[in-house]
């Protein structure tokens, strides 16, 4: 075989490569088979009949059980024999052309498989351990404008709330009862006067014109269509004052607020 197949038996060795081309019909028909058909070349089936072909390995030709792939380990079999089959093709065409008959083409290839298969079995690279970034302890930028100056309006604390959370030394605090809880009321009897939040009128909504227009607008001036008559089903038609309707809402409001207004 070193004289009709020198490549392919330096690959293989001389027994699988007379096998190899025994099965295909020649050197000539050797060399026309693709590489996934040479890996499959004297595969036969090894089942049973009944029994289970679960562990049975599939395309495991003459390749298989050659020389160099006895040397690998199992979990790398099947991928060394497709990476030996694609080198067996290619060393058949140049034995069928007659080219290298001294094998330096088969020893080239060997080499490259037996390097693959070892880069095969290296272990995986271990994860590089990253230092943690230097922390920023800089100044970090705040956003600012309209919309965060309004947010935070919205969630102050105003000066109502900050009177009930605070109590003075040595007096006994005022305490509000609810069904099931009592809240303390902190400063709020004792300051007597509560300032109301000052809103900013920087950020204070402003409508258009036109918006002011359609929604009536808030000035003093009186809308024409106004009317200061009355119709009633008594008299009909009647004059009416629009001080004294307001002044009868001013003392009815009187009497319903008085009571809260006498308690101290």
């Amino acid at each position: 075989m070193t004289f009709i197949a020198p490549n392919i038996s330096i690959i293989v060795g001389s027994s699988t490569a007379a096998k190899l081309m025994g099965v295909a019909g020649g050197l000539t028909a050797l060399s026309k088979i693709p590489a996934c058909n040479v890996q499959v070349l004297g595969a036969t089936k090894k089942t049973n009949t009944g029994l289970s072909a679960a562990g049975v390995q599939r395309h495991t030709g003459f390749i298989y059980y050659s020389d160099i792939i006895n040397r690998t380990p199992p979990e790398y079999k099947m991928k060394a024999t497709r990476l030996v089959a694609a080198k067996v093709t290619l060393a058949a065409r140049i034995d069928r052309s007659r080219e290298a008959m001294d094998g330096s083409v088969g020893r080239k290839l060997l080499e490259e498989v037996e390097k693959k298969i070892e880069k095969m079995q290296e272990p995986p690279p271990g994860k590089t351990i990253k230092a943690l970034p230097i922390p920023d302890d800089g100044p970090k930028k705040r956003r600012g404008g309209k919309r965060v100056r309004r947010m935070k309006e919205s969630y102050a604390v105003t000066e109502l709330r900050r009177a009930q959370n605070r109590m003075s030394f040595g007096v006994q605090e005022d305490e509000v009862s609810g069904i099931d809880s009592t809240e303390g009321l902190g400063l709020i009897r004792q300051s007597g006067k509560i300032r109301a939040f000052q809103n900013d009128p920087r950020t204070k909504i402003k409508l258009n014109p036109k918006r002011q227009r359609m929604m009536g607008g808030s000035s003093g001036a009186t809308s024409g269509l106004s009317s200061s008559i009355a119709f009633t089903p008594v008299q009909g038609i009647e004059l009416e004052n629009p001080e004294t309707a307001q002044q009868k809402l001013k003392e009815i409001s009187d009497r319903y607020f008085s009571g809260f207004k006498s308690k101290k």
